[in-house]
Order: C-alpha cells, then sequence, then structure tokens
C-alpha cells in the first residue's frame, strides 16, 4: 500500500487511503475521504516525525526487490535480467506510474507479487483491483502475460524467519522469565464489514500464527490480536492496546510483540508498537518489546524467491483459490479483475 516518504506526503496519502472503498468502506466516500484526511493529517504528521520523518517502507521494498532480482539472476539465467517494480496504491510510485513504465521497458512477462503473506480483499485485492483498472486500457492487448502470486501464509521459509526472529528475541529475557513471555501475533485488523463479507484475511493469519507456533515446539503463550483500527466503525479484535492493559491486570510482565502481517518496517511498527503501546505497556508497569522485522533478512529474500521461481518456469496464472470471491461480494471490479488475470495463457 505504501507510506510516505515525507511529511508532506501525508495528506495525499491518506486521502487516497481514505478514497479506498476496498480498504476502509464508508457512506460519501470520495467527499468524506477528502474531510477526514485533512482532519488527522496534523496528528499523523506528528507520527511520521517521531520516526525520522517519513516511511522508510519504500526503501526496504526497493531492497528486498533488488535482492530478489540477483538471486532470481542466478538460479534462473533462462529468464534473466529481472527487475523489480513498485505498484502502491497510496504513495508513489503508483500503479498508473509503474504500469507506464513497465511499457516503457518494453516487458513482455510479469508477475503481480503481493507482499501481504495473507490474501485480504482489502490489501491485495484492492491492489490488485487497481492494476486491473489501469491494464485494461493501458494494455488492451494484453501485450504483457501476467501471472499472480496473491498469498503466501504458511510458507517454509517465511514460518522459519518469524520464528527465527521470536528465537532471538526470547534469548534477550532471563531463562527464568522466558517461557513466561507472552508472543502477541499483531495484525492490521479489518473493519468487521469485510469481516462478515467473507474476507479469507483473519483465517489465513491465524493460519501463520498457527505453523509458527508449531515450528516454536509451542515454547510460549501466544494471543493472535488487532491494531490499527480507525473511525467509529466497528474493526475486528482484540485490539493490541487493551490487550496489554487487560494482560497488565492480570500480572503479566513481559509481552513480546510479533508484527506477524508486516514484512518491512514502517508507521505501525516504528511508532504504533514501539512508541504508542511501548508507553502503554510503561504506562501499566509492564515490559513489552517487538521482534526485529523481516526486511532484507537472507533467509526471508529466499523465500521470496522460493516463491517466485516456479513462475518463470511456467506454473498456471493463478491458483484455484485466487479465483474464489467472498461469498457475500457485491464489487464487480472483484469479478473483473480475477477473471482478467485468470485468463492469462503463459
Amino acid at each position: 500500500m505504501g507510506g510516505p516518504a515525507t511529511i508532506a506526503g501525508v495528506e495525499p496519502f491518506l486521502h487516497n487511503l481514505f478514497s479506498d472503498g476496498d480498504l476502509i468502506p464508508i457512506p460519501f466516500q470520495s467527499r468524506l475521504a477528502k474531510y477526514i484526511a485533512k482532519r488527522r493529517t496534523p496528528s499523523i504528521e506528528e507520527q511520521y516525525k517521531e520516526i525520522g520523518g517519513g516511511s522508510p517502507i519504500t526503501m526496504w521494498t526497493e531492497r528486498q526487490g533488488e535482492l530478489l532480482a540477483k538471486i532470481l539472476d542466478r538460479v534462473s539465467p533462462e529468464t534473466a535480467p529481472h527487475k523489480s517494480y513498485i505498484a502502491f496504491r497510496y504513495t508513489p510510485p503508483l500503479t498508473a506510474t509503474t504500469v507506464a513504465e513497465l511499457q516503457k521497458d518494453g516487458v513482455e512477462r510479469a508477475i503481480a507479487f503481493t507482499l501481504y503473506p495473507q490474501y485480504s480483499c482489502s490489501t491485495t485485492g484492492s491492489s490488485l483491483n487497481e492494476l486491473w483498472r489501469h491494464l485494461k486500457d493501458a494494455d488492451p492487448e494484453k501485450k504483457i502475460r501476467w501471472s499472480v502470486i496473491d498469498r503466501w501464509p504458511t510458507h517454509d521459509k517465511l514460518v522459519e524467519v518469524f520464528a527465527r526472529h521470536i528465537e532471538t528475541s526470547l534469548a534477550e529475557y532471563s531463562e527464568a522469565d522466558r517461557k513466561e513471555v507472552v508472543l502477541l501475533f499483531s495484525a492490521h485488523s479489518l473493519p468487521m464489514s469485510v469481516v462478515n463479507r467473507g474476507d479469507p484475511y483473519p483465517a489465513e493469519v491465524a493460519a501463520t500464527v498457527h505453523a509458527i507456533m508449531n515450528r516454536l515446539g509451542h515454547s510460549n503463550p501466544y494471543r493472535l490480536i488487532w491494531q490499527s483500527q480507525v473511525g467509529p466503525s466497528a474493526w475486528l479484535g482484540p485490539k493490541t492496546n487493551e490487550v496489554i492493559e487487560g494482560y497488565a491486570r492480570l500480572g503479566k510482565k513481559h509481552l513480546l510483540a510479533v508484527p506477524v502481517a508486516f514484512v518491512s518496517d514502517h508507521i505501525e511498527t516504528l511508532f504504533e508498537v514501539d512508541i504508542e503501546y511501548g508507553k502503554l505497556a510503561k504506562e501499566n508497569g509492564i515490559s513489552l518489546k517487538r521482534v526485529a522485522s523481516l526486511n532484507d533478512d537472507p533467509l526471508f529474500i529466499e523465500a521470496l524467491a522460493d516463491l517466485v521461481v516456479p513462475h518463470l518456469k511456467g506454473v498456471p496464472a493463478v491458483t484455484n483459490q485466487f479465483k474464489l470471491r467472498c461469498p457475500m461480494c457485491l464489487n464487480p471490479k472483484c469479478e473483473a479483475q480475477k477473471k482478467y488475470f485468470a485468463g492469462e495463457s503463459l
């Protein structure tokens, strides 16, 4: 989805975010998006100032793409050279710009690869809808052949790299405290209107957590919790801040946050978890630490390469799961987008 690289980019970012009905469905979207963005901009600007004046997500995404391309050049020389492109929803480089760049570079084969391990209509689905919206006009003859990596919640190396990062953090506790540390797998929440539509995201995040805990041998108690709720409508819970307060009340002393749906650092990890929730924990007399984000961990980059290589060899353009819409979906863009990518011939 992206994040503003500078303070000046905060308001345009928020306006694009609140304009996206796939992520935050609200009435009178086009009018309210501008109002909400303008109202929230000052406080969000302060948050970005506290993490250095902008989001590092573009830097990390570029780094991940460059490292991935190097591996692909080595393991699949017959399809080299490989190049990564970024298509963000709310900040540059936006999808329209990236589609134009692909065409300018003469690309004939592309893989739409989500960096959200768990699929949601509001994130990966929204991004693919936006990609389809531009491709149908910019490339009506389908000169670029596409395949899609739309989810990978239980990939072996993803699970392994999360587990190793957790083990590294647990090793920082005393032996007496280590087994009592509560692992808080925190993921970005969803509006309940999206969840009740049949969105697979909660189940897929839970699948990631279950696989990680199996790999850890269920060494510690844990919970899956949800952060970043905005607005007055109902969102998926329990909320991370309420969980911290609840465990403080129940006498837990050590909490370890695991951002299980994010693969790089950005505002939700650097400010929301580290600063906001860290302060809340301190005020409640308990310790809250965070597992390091995956960022450019070599094993994580290997996981990305493992996912891409089969697409270079000629797998179906999409999976059967990709083709399945949410049972309560009424969005015509979703149907058209899925048919577009499923109809590719590789």
